[in-house]
């Protein structure tokens, strides 16, 4: 069986994309592993597969794999990515997806962007999950945060530590040690941001079960939701700023969450080898 792929990326935050709509793939986590190895395999933050949809008045179910095989429920930019494929496909500029946490909604935006309504953020210790109801004051993550890390789950659920030099973390070093830590049952995404002006936001993630990212999506928006929350910046869009580029979020009075940004194709092929 021939098992094609397309390589895309939002913001250098990449994607292995498998359609399996028409026949089903069965991938295990050495294969993800072996895709996602950036020297000998096609290198990814993820791999994606989308499958027939399960509910009516949607066009596809996603699922998406961590470079480590392990599965996440949601991710932004990928989402992102599979709209813009499917929106081209069908030929329309809105579409609905349905992932492991919920219904997305997407959108074609200005520029040929694409924007994805990713629903509500969720702020309860069971619902980050927390392994118990602590102050999250009293763990010492020995990070520099001015304010306590917020913590918010978008879909994946992050950490935010908010810092006046993000030039003094150690990503590789920190990053692991707090997503690994016994407090956090489902591991979690370690976000380190810092706020710049005019409703700008710097950021560096950590993301579970991958490491160090151009972007993420869900990051950003946890990012992004924090800040107002905490009244660091004083409108509901705001644009955060990674090492791939920028992703405006838009953070509405109803709760849900908007994200967009660009997409980009980088290549196509076969995944026969990674069998």
């Amino acid at each position: 069986m021939i098992i094609n792929y397309i390589k895309m990326h939002g913001l250098k935050n990449d994607f292995i994309i498998i359609d399996a709509r028409t026949k089903k793939i069965f991938l295990n986590k050495k294969n993800i592993k072996k895709i996602s190895d950036r020297k000998k395999g096609l290198g990814c933050d993820q791999v994606v597969i989308i499958e027939k949809p399960k509910k009516k008045k949607t066009s596809a179910f996603i699922k998406f794999y961590n470079a480590d095989g392990s599965i996440t429920k949601a991710c932004g930019n990928a989402t992102r990515c599979v709209a813009f494929l499917l929106m081209k496909e069908y030929k329309t500029k809105k579409i609905a997806l349905e992932t492991e946490s919920t219904l997305l909604n997407a959108f074609l935006a200005k520029n040929n962007q694409v924007s994805v309504d990713i629903g509500k953020a969720y702020f309860k210790w069971k619902q980050i999950p927390l392994k118990r109801k602590i102050n999250i004051n009293k763990i010492n993550f020995n990070v520099d945060s001015y304010i306590k890390p917020a913590l918010v789950n978008v879909g994946n659920p992050h950490i935010i530590f908010f810092m006046k030099n993000l030039k003094k973390i150690n990503l590789k070093k920190v990053g692991p040690k707090i997503e690994k830590n016994h407090l956090f049952p489902e591991r979690i995404n370690v976000n380190f941001a810092k706020i710049l002006k005019n409703n700008k936001i710097e950021l560096r993630v950590w993301e579970r079960g991958v490491g160090i990212t151009k972007a993420c999506g869900t990051g950003a928006s946890a990012t992004a939701v924090a800040a107002i929350k905490n009244k660091l910046i004083n409108k509901r869009i705001c644009y955060i700023h990674m090492d791939g580029g920028k992703l405006k979020i838009e953070y509405k009075k109803n709760g849900h969450i908007v994200m967009t940004g660009p997409t980009k194709t980088i290549k196509k092929g076969i995944l026969n080898n990674y069998f």
